[in-house]
C-alpha cells in the first residue's frame, strides 16, 4: 500500500537545518556613512531646464552636505512637483541659493576661491584636476552647456568627463555626481576611519549644515 505524503518528517528524518548566514551574507543594519563636513564643495547648475535632474543634484547635495547654488533663470519653479519629487523629503537638509549671475556667486566668494567649468568641449580631464576643499563645481543647463564666451574667457578652468561611447553628453546629474565624488575622495571626505580637519559630529542640527 502507498504511504500518504504528508507535511510532517518522519521521525529517523532531520527537519530543514536552521538559516545560519555565511559571514558574506549577514544582513546589514547599519549605513556607509563618512563624517559628515560642513560645505566641502559648492555646486553651481547655470540656468538648469530639467526639475527632475535639479531634485537629484538637491539630494545628491545633501548626502555630501554640498551647497546647491542655481545661477540665472531657471526652466522651472522651484517648487515644481517634479523637483520636489526627484528630491524626495531632503530638500530641509540641502542648502539652496539662486543668483543672477554666476558672476555675482563668484564675487561673493572672494578673488581667492577656485572654480571649476564643466564642458564637453574641454580637453583636460577631471580626473587630471587636484581639487581643493571649498572649491565651486559649475555645470551648464542641459541642452547647450556653459556659455561659449564663459569657457573661452577661462580656458585653465575648463575640464570634462571622458566617455568611451558616441555620445554627445552625459546627464547633468550622472556628470555632477561622477565629478564631486571624485572630488570627495581626492579630499579625504569618504575616508571612514578618521574624521580629520573639518569634520563635524554625526549629531545635531549642524550635522548636515
Amino acid at each position: 500500500m502507498r504511504r500518504p505524503v504528508t507535511d510532517t518528517p518522519r521521525s529517523n528524518e532531520a527537519g530543514p537545518p536552521a538559516r545560519t548566514d555565511a559571514p558574506g551574507e549577514a544582513r546589514i543594519h547599519t549605513r556607509l556613512r563618512a563624517p559628515a563636513r560642513r560645505n566641502p564643495f559648492h555646486i553651481a547648475l547655470v540656468e538648469p531646464e530639467i526639475p527632475p535632474n535639479t531634485g537629484n543634484i538637491a539630494r545628491l547635495c545633501a548626502a555630501t552636505c554640498c551647497p546647491l547654488h542655481l545661477i540665472g533663470p531657471l526652466g522651472f519653479r522651484i517648487d515644481d512637483k517634479a523637483v520636489r519629487r526627484a528630491g524626495l523629503d531632503y530638500w530641509h537638509l540641502v542648502t539652496v541659493e539662486q543668483h543672477a549671475t554666476l558672476e555675482a556667486l563668484e564675487a561673493r566668494r572672494g578673488p581667492e576661491a577656485r572654480s571649476w567649468l564643466f564642458t564637453g568641449k574641454a580637453s583636460r580631464s577631471y580626473l587630471e584636476v587636484d581639487f581643493a576643499l571649498g572649491d565651486l563645481l559649475v555645470f551648464g543647463k542641459e541642452s547647450v552647456g556653459l556659455p561659449d564666451a564663459l569657457l573661452e574667457a577661462h580656458p585653465e578652468r575648463c575640464v570634462g568627463i571622458p566617455t568611451l561611447g558616441a555620445v554627445r553628453s552625459l546627464n547633468l546629474a550622472n556628470s555632477v555626481a561622477i565629478v564631486l565624488f571624485e572630488a570627495l575622495r581626492q579630499t579625504g571626505c569618504l575616508d571612514l576611519t578618521q574624521p580629520g580637519p573639518g569634520a563635524l559630529s554625526p549629531s545635531g542640527d549642524d550635522a548636515l549644515a
